[in-house]
């Protein structure tokens, strides 16, 4: 898995999926589109407008969660 930002777009993309998949895009919003791969899972996901989006909640911070575990783990999102 892989969350990579472009700043000059202010396009954010989680990859779930190995590169090299041909996908189909579903756009959800106009913020929002999600990359399905051929076996119907989902590839990727794209967030327009993310600098936004990623900064809504949890304090500009990826929050990783294992819940199984009652684990967390933060990461701080530098998006300036």
């Amino acid at each position: 898995m892989k969350l990579t930002y472009d700043r000059d777009r202010n396009i954010a993309y989680l990859r779930l999926r190995p590169k090299g998949t041909d996908v189909e895009t579903i756009q959800v919003s106009d913020e929002l589109n999600v990359d399905i791969a051929a076996d119907g899972s989902v590839y990727g996901i794209e967030l327009l407008n993310a600098n936004e989006q990623l900064r809504a909640a949890d304090e500009g911070k990826l929050v990783l969660v294992d819940e199984t575990a009652g684990k967390e783990a933060e990461l701080p999102l530098s998006l300036d």
